[in-house]
């Protein structure tokens, strides 16, 4: 035991090696189980060893506050809770180390049942207990109990911080086994240590007049609890500084029961300076964040979140729907629902409905996202549509662009969204941009995808950024108006006379209206069309000769707007030297396939862009004024996209041909020596 113990020591240097010296146990369970399965039983006695670890120090004094409890009918909940400093206990006389040889799934199953409720749910959603029978029926179980026995996972050991990266790097690690993107949704800790700056930066200030002032910190895609955790422990490092640091009380939400289990384990190992006792497991809920939101009556005053890129929110969409369409801007889905596809933008939305009500000081939120949400979608779209909401209610402070190759699993470009409803007043009406995707450190081995890290001297200097709130290379401030755009229908009138032809009949054949006519009918038509063929007609020609002949020849069938439309796109020829054409009411007839659309940048006269921007090269362009936007009426539907690349682009002008042209004579020289030495 010494040996292992002693190894283990050395294993605690970095979280990777612990983590890597905690998956060895997987060797003692080849041949007895699939790979697939090593996950779902590494993971829980890891769990299950670090609560006994922070048990430990107290396990003697808890055996005896548990019987005089017992003995004089007190509430043993109560009294062990403060006998352990957690609010978790275990009345069990076992540990891993004791469970023996014999009866070891018995006493491990007794064990694991006299946990405190809140500790034991952490082992059912692991379905633990079906686990441990099958290890002790494959004779596994009690080899791998006095494996973990001999690992040292108390926090004074192995940090919070630290822990949290083990569990993170074995989930990971799960996730590749079983060719799962479980580590989809972990956020690198760099990532979180940024996003929590940017999130608290501003109440520093806040936290220094206000001596344990007491805060609330969400997250509804809490996964392992790594940026409540991160703003947790960010809090507390103000202490050193000013005394009393303000406490962040956390609560979450999580979908998967194997993560959701990990952060309840590290949320009993936190306590409350303010409130000891308090069992924060209680405020971390399992479930569904978009269709079974579980804390929909409440506000927080910071958000954090880093949901799902590209993942389909079809399971919650009948959900969703619903209170789109039954609370509107009442509920959190006020405006028009994005693509199916991608529900990361439906988070935005959420996070900004819990956001404390500024009447109450306000809240904000830093949400980690794909570069998607900054121009998917049209104008008039969900995705735009969205963004007009946040730019129009003032409610995005700024936009942060990060390195990719950042994340384990993908090397796209990602950004951390920060929202507030409480904007200082130089920031009221502006969105901050910031280009940090050049600020990153190399990683000496990768993980995964993951091959850069944003470094602690980086993060310092994106907060900076940050806070100077000035315009600078790396840093723009825009107006939100900045971002949107009218989107107008350009027509040109209709210039086209009717010329029946060989090809006209061609083209015919392919119109619906055409097919559905009996071979009877379709031959009559064209005895009466070829008569006129070679000759032309104007527009209107076809309407009248098609109407006119249905009446003299029934057999014909019915000449309906369907069938003159065919004929219309089939024999119509377009001739700019026409005059245009117009309906009955004098109105001009626009021709379909001139039709375009123009994004007319916000607070433009879109008559004055048509002039200066359209009509020089379309001379008889004209606006459709019945193209109008929804919302406020107006000519042009409105649209908003964020494009990071058109803001940040910086021209670079060729290099000058007589360099280009000296340099390829260098080449071709340096070339012409090689082959002459080569032919001496």
């Amino acid at each position: 035991m010494n040996t292992q113990t002693s190894t283990t020591a050395k294993a605690n240097n970095t979280h990777t090696s612990l983590a890597d010296f905690i998956w060895k146990n997987a060797d003692d369970l080849w041949g007895n189980f699939k790979h697939v399965d090593f996950g779902k039983i590494i993971l829980p006695f890891t769990l299950l060893r670090r609560l006994e670890c922070v048990l430990e120090p107290t396990r003697e004094e808890a055996a005896k506050m548990h019987k005089m409890a017992v003995e004089n009918g007190l509430d043993v909940d109560v009294i062990l809770r403060q006998a352990t400093g957690y609010p978790f206990y275990n009345t069990s006389s076992y540990s891993l180390e004791t469970l023996g040889s014999g009866r070891t799934r018995q006493n491990l199953e007794d064990y694991i049942a006299k946990f405190s409720g809140n500790a034991r749910v952490i082992f059912e959603q692991f379905d633990f207990i079906n686990t441990i029978s099958q290890m002790d029926k494959k004779g596994v179980l009690y080899k791998i109990c006095q494996n973990f026995a001999a690992i040292d996972l108390h926090p004074d050991a192995v940090p919070e911080r630290t822990m949290s990266n083990v569990y993170e790097h074995l989930i990971r690690r799960f996730g590749a086994e079983v060719n799962e993107a479980a580590e989809d949704f972990m956020t690198p800790r760099d990532v979180v240590h940024l996003g929590i700056e940017l999130l608290l930066e501003p109440d520093d200030q806040m936290f220094i007049d206000n001596p344990g002032i007491i805060r609330t910190l969400y997250d509804p895609t809490i996964g392992t609890g790594g940026f409540v955790s991160d703003g947790m422990e960010h809090v507390q490092s103000l202490q050193d500084r000013y005394g009393t640091a303000p406490t962040l009380v956390p609560y979450g939400q999580e979908l998967e029961s194997e993560t959701h289990a990990v952060c309840l384990a590290s949320m009993l190992l936190k306590t409350l300076k303010s409130d000891p006792g308090r069992d924060l497991s209680q405020n971390i809920k399992l479930g569904s964040t978009l269709s079974a939101d579980k804390f929909r009556h409440e506000k927080f005053h910071y958000c954090v979140s880093n949901p799902p890129f590209g993942k389909k929110w079809e399971l919650d969409q009948a959900e969703v729907v619903r209170e789109h369409r039954d609370q509107k801007f009442e509920g959190r889905f006020g405006p028009k629902l994005p693509r199916v596809s991608d529900g990361s933008m439906l988070f935005l939305l959420h996070l900004l409905s819990k956001l404390e009500d500024p009447a109450k000081g306000g809240g904000r939120a830093a949400i980690v996202l794909s570069g998607s949400p900054l121009f998917n979608g049209n104008a008039g779209q969900g995705e735009s549509e969205i963004r007009r909401h946040l730019l129009e209610q003032d409610v995005v402070e700024a936009i942060i662009a990060l390195p990719t190759e950042i994340f384990f699993r993908t090397g796209i470009g990602t950004y951390i969204w920060v929202l507030s409803n409480r904007k200082p007043a130089d920031r009221r009406g502006k969105v901050q941009l910031i280009d940090a995707t050049e600020m990153y450190e190399p990683l000496r081995k990768s993980e995964g995808n993951k091959r850069r890290k944003i470094g602690e001297d980086q993060i310092r200097d994106i907060v900076q950024l940050y806070a100077d709130f000035e315009p600078t290379k790396k840093s723009l401030i825009l107006d939100a108006q900045d971002f949107g755009y009218r989107r107008i229908k350009v027509l040109r009138p209709l210039r086209h006379k009717i010329v029946v032809s060989d090809a006209g009949f061609e083209a015919l054949a392919e119109h619906k209206a055409w097919e559905k006519r009996s071979d009877a009918q379709r031959q009559g038509w064209r005895d009466l069309l070829a008569e006129h063929a070679g000759t032309d007609h104007d527009w209107h020609w076809i309407d009248s000769f098609a109407k006119a002949a249905a009446k003299k020849d029934a057999t014909l069938g019915k000449a309906d707007a369907a069938l003159i439309k065919a004929f219309q796109k089939a024999f119509g020829v377009r001739d700019e030297d026409l005059d245009p054409v117009k309906d009955k009411k004098g109105n001009l007839i626009p021709d379909d396939d001139l039709t375009d659309y123009e994004n007319v940048p916000m607070g433009t006269n879109i008559h004055d862009y048509l002039e200066t921007e359209v009509t020089p090269h379309a001379h008889d362009a004209y606006i459709d004024e019945t193209y109008v936007d929804e919302t406020d009426g107006d000519i042009g539907i409105v649209g908003y996209e964020i494009n990071f690349n058109r803001y940040f682009y910086e021209y670079v002008p060729p290099r000058d041909l007589d360099e280009i042209d000296a340099e390829l004579k260098a080449i071709e020289a340096s070339i012409a020596e090689v082959l002459a030495e080569v032919t001496e």
